[in-house]
């Protein structure tokens, strides 16, 4: 069965970017020139993924009004004799159906996702963080392969995954693989473990693609200290229970971009910004002349 459908979680507060989201999502931060949840709306295009929806939260709209058609905005840039803009806007035409349900609670990233059982129904579908970006101004092709390997091995679940510094597993689901093959089982995996507890450094790299059964797995699980749903936790359950998972490895040229934070926000409209095909030269000469030496 071919995989049509994609649901992007982008719920969250987004608190660590306050005050840049007290009233805009921070999926909707622009880096370089387009909004974090336009590459991936574009990287799903690219895969095949025809419906999308997105699990939103209060304060979101602006989400849909980037995804609307805007005949008022198109009308004003042929009057005024800028239509060489309207190019800007192809991505409004990528023939993707997009849809919209809303979070009501903040109960972690399993609720939300537990959000799209109705739209999905009895069919595998993708899972994309809506504040994470694999690679750079090139749409990564991981969740082809991740759905490729879904089928390949009839898996229940398969998981993108990146390595990360032991110093920083604390802050993802970390898994455990049975190979050093770039497609490999999941033995095991557990949400933001300790260093010394991790059983690899390996993380969970914001891509997943899911059997329906992971619906029936969360509803299963139990909540956390923070009263949140863990999807990992559901996926783990299904581990135990038999259900095959498995891991696909991120190459080193498709960087993933987790976009949680200041730090990791500046670093990623910088690296953006300076390596745009247009504009990218300019600005490093720019910086060049700001910093001169000091660089």
């Amino acid at each position: 069965m071919s995989i049509r459908n994609a649901v992007i979680p982008v719920a969250g507060l987004g608190t660590r970017l306050l005050p840049a989201t007290k009233s805009q999502p921070k999926e909707m931060l622009p880096v370089g020139k387009k909004p974090i949840v336009q590459y991936i709306v574009e990287e799903l295009h690219r895969c095949g993924l025809e419906r999308v929806l997105f699990v939103t939260g209060r304060g979101k709209s602006s989400i849909e009004d980037h995804f609307d058609d805007d005949p008022d905005l198109i009308r004003t840039l042929r009057e005024t004799g800028k239509e060489d803009l309207l190019q800007e806007l192809e991505y409004e035409r990528l023939g993707v159906h997009f849809l919209y349900t809303r979070q009501r609670r903040q109960r972690g990233l399993g609720d939300a996702v537990l959000c799209a059982e109705h739209f999905t129904g009895t069919e595998p579908f993708v899972v994309a963080l809506g504040d994470s970006i694999i690679g750079r101004h090139k749409p990564s092709p991981i969740v082809k392969r991740l759905m490729d390997a879904f089928e390949k091995h009839d898996a229940d679940c398969a998981i993108a995954v990146e390595q990360v510094p032991l110093s920083q597993v604390s802050m993802y689901g970390v898994v455990k693989p049975a190979s050093n093959d770039d497609v490999f089982e999941i033995t095991d995996l557990v949400e933001k473990p300790r260093r010394e507890e991790a059983p690899s450094n390996w993380a969970i790299a914001g891509r997943y693609v899911f059997a329906p059964g992971i619906f029936d797995a969360i509803k299963r699980t139990s909540f956390d200290h923070r009263n949140e749903l863990q999807l990992t936790d559901a996926i783990r359950l299904t581990l135990r229970e038999g259900k095959k998972i498995v891991g696909v490895r991120l190459p080193a040229e498709e960087k993933r971009y987790d976009i949680g934070n200041f730090e990791s926000y500046f670093e990623t409209f910088v690296e953006f910004a300076l390596t745009d095909p247009e504009f990218g030269p300019q600005l490093r000469k720019h910086v060049k002349e700001l910093f001169g030496e000091n660089l």
